[in-house]
């Protein structure tokens, strides 16, 4: 076990445990290639079966349409439930299980994507409910396009998280999504759909002038949401009370490798 005070980048990428059972909480823990792996194939059948049975120009339309459907589930979803924090000591678990630790540790590589044994669930009930869409084909179609906006999702979320990207359109979704993690919570919920947040009036705010790193705008509402975040863990999960805690004189967020 760590002895000494964690430096702030060993904070943002610890994986502490979910559950006490090293067994059930190896399930918590994802490769991050396995939605890919997964869903990949799916997209490739529903595009083949979609195809075979409507025109292409119809099934291009559909395939859109799924498309904008994951956009707008993406940004709900992240905006209502995963920063809702049901009352009592229950509903502060289940949040922190599901979104919570990805805010306390965002640099958790193994816990950035949704672990199958939750998307899968979710992956079929999409598709029992596209079944009831009219016409032929319709619900490959709309599927695929569906699959694909969470396939680009969990790899711009990677990619955000784990790479500097080279490209303006990279640099821009990095920017947005670290100001809704070190910045301002309650704003930037589009991470591979940014366009929402400026449709319903979320879009994150430029950072505070102190300085270029994108991070909370003071130390002291930092170091106070550090001691809330481990008192929280330690009456959640037993043993995290143990862990060392951040210092507060460590390097600042991106001024280490690793740190993003």
């Amino acid at each position: 076990m760590t002895t000494g005070p964690l430096t702030r980048a060993e904070q943002l990428r610890a994986s502490p445990p979910v559950f006490a059972s090293p067994s059930l909480d190896r399930f918590t823990r994802v490769h991050p290639a396995a939605p890919v792996v997964l869903y990949g194939p799916a997209v490739f059948a529903f595009v083949v079966m979609a195809l075979r049975t409507t025109h292409w120009p119809i099934a291009a339309a559909l395939f859109l349409t799924g498309y904008l459907a994951w956009t707008l589930t993406e940004y709900w979803a992240h905006r209502t439930a995963f920063h809702w924090v049901p009352p009592g000591r229950w509903g502060r678990r289940v949040h922190w299980m599901m979104h919570g630790i990805h805010h306390d540790h965002p640099n958790d590589a193994r816990r950035l994507v949704v672990p199958p044994l939750a998307s899968l669930p979710v992956a079929v009930g999409v598709f029992l409910l596209f079944r009831c869409l009219p016409g032929k084909g319709v619900d490959f179609a709309v599927t695929a396009g569906f699959l694909t906006g969470y396939l680009a999702y969990e790899m711009v979320h990677f990619h955000v998280h784990h790479h500097r990207p080279s490209t303006k359109l990279g640099r821009s979704l990095r920017r947005g999504h670290l100001l809704h993690h070190f910045q301002d919570d309650e704003r930037g919920f589009g991470v591979s759909c940014p366009y929402w947040d400026y449709v319903f009036g979320t879009a994150p705010k430029p950072p505070s002038p102190r300085g270029k790193a994108v991070e909370a705008p003071c130390a002291a509402l930092a170091a106070l949401r550090r001691e809330l975040s481990r008192a929280r863990r330690s009456r959640l999960v037993p043993g995290v009370a143990d862990r060392p805690a951040l210092d507060p004189r460590a390097p600042r967020h991106g001024q280490e490798r690793g740190s993003a």
